[in-house]
Formats: structure tokens, sequence, C-alpha cells
């Protein structure tokens, strides 16, 4: 729902000019891919989340040459992410359907607490959520069935059967969802192929197919 790609390319172009960088895009070329890989370590259980946050710029300041103070960095970056609150095309309309369908609607989030709660607030989408479930809140993260089973605890009347995990992660929702034993439907929308052992109950490339799929 939350356009990530925008809204780093926005937050990244600030900080990296406050910092006094010249060759941006030569920096965002080297982080975004390296930034990536941290994620899939986090959910492989290879890092801890402090360790991706406070370290992810010193080593792209340190690729180029220059040693600065991870955690500093970081704290100045999500003052910049925090403030994006771009959405894809039609999120709005999705969710209004849904709304009105009688679905009742969570998020679910491996994300940092501090931008992802600043990003919500920033959006026009905050409204439809019943509530964000963010991983360092929780203690747990997607793709745990443990992340899963504590937000079970927290919905009233949670049913595991009349339960959809919605996602574009195929290595975080989906995996996620099959540990947990949830159905789950991958938004594809660049028609990827599924490489993983992930498997979803359904696939769809935009949506106005999840709007057909769940409202008849």
């Amino acid at each position: 729902m939350l356009d990530f790609d925008t809204a780093e390319d926005i937050a990244l172009t600030h900080f990296l000019e406050e910092q006094g960088v010249t060759e941006i895009q030569t920096y965002k070329d080297y982080y975004i891919p390296m930034n990536k890989g941290l994620w899939r370590e986090l959910e492989q259980g290879k890092i801890t989340k402090p360790e991706l946050v406070n370290t992810r710029f010193s080593r792209l300041f340190a690729h180029f040459g220059i040693e600065k103070d991870g955690a500093e960095l970081a704290f100045l970056y999500q003052q910049h992410i925090a403030q994006q609150g771009q959405t894809y095309a039609g999120a709005s309309e999705l969710l209004d359907s849904l709304t009105a369908a009688d679905y009742e609607i969570y998020g679910a989030t491996n994300g940092i607490t501090a931008i992802q709660t600043g990003r919500m607030a920033h959006s026009d989408i905050s409204p439809y959520f019943n509530h964000i479930f963010i991983s360092e809140k929780m203690g747990t993260q997607k793709p745990e069935a443990l992340f899963y089973e504590k937000i079970a605890e927290q919905i009233p009347d949670f049913d595991l059967y009349q339960t959809l995990m919605i996602g574009d992660s195929l290595t975080a929702d989906i995996a996620g969802a099959n540990n947990a034993g949830l159905d789950s439907l991958w938004y594809n929308p660049k028609k990827l192929e599924n490489e993983s052992l992930a498997q979803p109950t359904y696939t769809v490339s935009s949506y106005n197919e999840i709007i057909r799929l769940l409202i008849p």
C-alpha cells in the first residue's frame, strides 16, 4: 500500500544532500541492493534489527572511504523517511471497497517502528486499518509463525480460516503465512516468477484483481 520505493528515493536524496554527498545516484546504486540484502539476512535470522539499522549507513559511507557513526546516520535518515506517506495508485479505493464489504483490515510489517508509524501518519490510508502490528513491538517478525500467533492473540474472535494474508514479499509475507497455516495472497504487480519455496493461495497483479477475488 505504501510506496516504499518512492519514499526511499526521496528520503535518500534529502539525507545524502544533508551529508554533503554530490554523487547521490552513485550512493543510491550501492545502498539500495545492499539494504535489501540486509533485510533478507534479517528475515533469515542472520542479523538483528539493531545491527541492520545501525550499520547500513556506516557501511554505505565506508564503501566510499568515509567513516561515519552508523547510529547517528540512522537517526537522521529516519527523520526524512518517516515523513514520506506516498501510497500506490488505487490503494485508497481498494481499502474503501474492502471496508464497505465489512472486511476487518490489519497491517503487519517488519519495518522500523519510528519509520512505519510516521509514514502511516503522513498517508491517507491509516484510517482504514484497525491496527498495525510492527515486528519491533511484537518481539518477533515475519516469516516466523510466532509473529502471526501473537497477532491472533490480539485480534478479538480471530479465526484462522477467515483470515487472508496479503503481501508482496514471498520470503516474509507469504512464507510467514505458510508457517502460520494462513491462506495468503501474493500481490505481484511486476509478474515475477516465484522461485522461492513459499506457496501463495492466490496470486494477483493488480488491486482490481483483489477486489474481484474478495468481493463477489
